[in-house]
């Protein structure tokens, strides 16, 4: 579930290390036990109605408390710690909000780039409901399967310029999008949500001093979907700022992103067009009580997109707190 996999923010190591790929050889990871609150709102969230009377409503909430034990773990080898085995959730990741589990290798060359190869099993899967726009009637779930692959290049020769690109399937197992509203069979092909997402990410670590950083970034995505009115294309903004002094590490990430669709979609009789907002902050007091290698997380991230077609309108809230140890 993703926001479970939001929970895994709290395991933070907020700036990131141009160094060795760990302080020691082999075996090394953290885990964390969190708990906190989500609310959310979503017309495609299957913990909501399974009923609804109107499919031109803005989407129901719903709440609920959260308590997850978490990690990542990570093998470092090489005469200069220059390469892992890893899995989990990156620490780059982390620092800005962004969640995915991962499984990959990571190789540090001689000129400082950091080379990672990872495949993302869960990042693009889901349950979701099979007809999400029928009314009056009980809405049935399906699983939406998917499976992603990253490529990363960190401090590129020294730079502190990093770029990542990737590209990820994802299918529905069971699509009756607008079965039931009276469409023709080539107006119900244009809601298919089957899908091809494409991504790109340029970012720069600018140092401010010797405690504090600025990581501005450009995320494009494009979505090759089935169905035309599901395949888009968006560009996403984002400034994070990063400060780690003693046991205080802070990191604060501020997103804008805007997304277009190429076809109308047949039960409203438009193309949509959404805008959306991020705002993300995330604390780690490392050594907490004097206990050494544990640590007090906190952390929240608010999501709200604003669709021009108001059944797609998403908002979600997440607070939580924790303790997370490192090995």
């Amino acid at each position: 579930m993703k926001y479970a996999l939001c929970i895994t923010s709290l395991l933070l190591a907020i700036a990131p290390a141009y160094g060795q790929l760990a302080d020691k050889a082999g075996i090394s990871g953290e885990v964390s036990v969190n708990i906190g609150a989500l609310s959310s709102e979503s017309s495609f969230n299957t913990d909501t109605d399974e009923t609804i009377t109107d499919n031109t409503q803005s989407p129901s909430s719903d709440s609920r408390a959260l308590g997850v034990p978490l990690g990542n773990i990570a093998y470092t080898f090489g005469d200069q710690l220059d390469k892992q085995v890893f899995f989990g959730t990156s620490r780059e990741d982390i620092a800005v909000g962004t969640l995915a589990l991962e499984l990959g290798y990571k190789q540090k060359l001689a000129n400082e780039t950091v080379i990672s190869a990872s495949v993302l099993p869960t990042v693009l899967s889901k349950e979701t409901w099979t007809d999400p726009f029928l009314e009056g009637a009980a809405r049935q779930t399906t699983d939406e399967a998917g499976l992603a692959y990253r490529l990363q290049f960190s401090n590129i020769a020294g730079s502190k310029f990093s770029l990542e690109t990737g590209v990820g399937s994802s299918e529905v197992d069971d699509e009756n999008s607008g079965f039931a509203a009276g469409l023709t069979t080539s107006e119900q092909e244009l809601l298919e949500r089957d899908s091809t997402t494409y991504y790109l990410r340029g970012s720069y670590m600018l140092p401010l001093s010797r405690t504090s950083f600025l990581q501005p970034s450009i995320r494009y995505f494009g979505v090759d979907a089935d169905g035309h009115s599901n395949s888009s294309q968006s560009i996403r903004a984002e400034l994070s700022y990063f400060y780690v002094m003693g046991q205080h590490n802070l990191a604060l990430t501020a997103a804008l992103r805007s997304r277009s669709f190429d076809e109308e979609n047949p039960i409203y009789g438009k193309k949509r067009d959404d805008d959306a907002v991020n705002l993300f902050a995330a604390y780690e007091y490392e050594d907490f009580m004097g206990w050494k290698d544990w640590a007090f997380l906190s952390f929240v991230s608010f999501d709200n997109s604003d669709s021009d077609v108001d059944f797609y309108d998403t908002k979600s809230t997440i607070v939580a707190l924790g303790l997370g140890y490192k090995f």
